[in-house]
């Protein structure tokens, strides 16, 4: 004899294999959030906040000629264990002139070639964002392009056209007129600069503007307004939020910029990445140079928060 079932009662559900999982992972605790949210904070502590502890310590301990080229701060004799903390490196950064000159021609380098860039990448990102559809993605790709190209090449293929004989002073020449010195000079590093930094303001800003209502200026123009005015009240306020963004993609990495002002710059182009390379390689002092790369963290993080704040407070209006 075989029972029947009841066709009134619904036959058990069977649990997904994803339901049984969480289900487990709700009796230990563990939500779904907080596995999303774990990988980006895994990789913040292991590819930042432990390299960056590892540097601080460094630049806690004074210069010594071994393996590693610095003192250990924790020293034990007959049992007692001995913390060492040097706050000379720190004191140095203040107290010597070339580092202070160093980062504030750095702050300087960085902020007018970032000023540069943005004069330069807004109209290209206005006319991209203003460009029928067909055309757009072929633009976008213009802007791309350089990226599969190695930094390194694009920023030495900058020396043939800027070099005594190079293309533009050839150029020049046919018309009589003398070369122009512009390597080894802070203009090749601002036009290195905004050259290999430009996609990184085109494309925020280009996001920003191509998400304006065109309804509103076409009230504006029907208010009266003239384009210029349409732009400056307009167009311009809205696109604050990609100018900051734009702003700090290229003037964060711009400060610590090493290759570009060893190619193009010349020895009195001072930059902090310039000072942190020699005082790891050819001073070889690392807990010096680990202070000096933990002060331009700070450097860079202070114009992070306020740039964050301005854009969080241009975002809520």
């Amino acid at each position: 004899m075989t029972a029947t079932r009841d066709p009134t009662i619904p036959p058990p559900r069977r649990l997904k294999p994803w339901s049984a999982v969480e289900k487990g992972l709700a009796r230990v605790g563990i939500t779904g959030r907080m596995l999303v949210l774990a990988a980006p904070v895994l990789w913040l502590l292991v590819f930042f906040l432990v390299p960056l502890a590892v540097v601080f310590g460094i630049s806690l301990a004074n210069k010594q000629f071994g393996r590693p080229p610095y003192t250990p701060l924790l020293t034990s004799e007959e049992g007692t264990v001995q913390l060492t903390l040097h706050l000379n490196n720190y004191i140095r950064l203040f107290t010597d002139n070339l580092y202070v000159a160093a980062y504030l021609s750095s702050i300087r380098i960085a902020a007018l070639a970032t000023i540069i860039t943005l004069i330069v990448g807004y109209p290209m990102a206005y006319a991209i964002a203003r460009a029928p559809d067909r055309w757009r993605n072929i633009l976008l790709m213009l802007v791309i392009l350089p990226f599969f190209t190695s930094f390194l090449l694009r920023v030495y293929a900058l020396t043939g056209f800027m070099r005594g004989n190079g293309v533009i002073n050839q150029f020049l020449g046919l018309f009589g007129i003398e070369p122009i010195v512009m390597m080894q000079t802070d203009f090749a590093v601002y036009v290195g600069i905004v050259y290999t930094y430009l996609p990184f303001m085109i494309l925020p800003l280009y996001t920003t503007l191509v998400k304006l209502d065109v309804s509103l200026f076409e009230a504006s123009a029907d208010l009266g307004a003239r384009p210029v005015h349409t732009f400056l009240f307009v167009t311009l306020p809205l696109s604050i939020p990609g100018i900051i963004a734009g702003s700090m993609l290229v003037f964060i990495p711009a400060i610590g910029e090493f290759v570009i002002p060893s190619l193009l710059g010349g020895p009195e182009t001072l930059m902090i990445g310039r000072v942190l390379w020699d005082e790891f390689f050819t001073n070889t002092n690392w807990p010096r140079a680990a202070a000096v790369a933990v002060a331009m963290l700070l450097v860079v993080v202070v114009p992070i928060m306020l740039l964050q704040r301005a854009q969080g407070a241009v975002v809520e209006k």
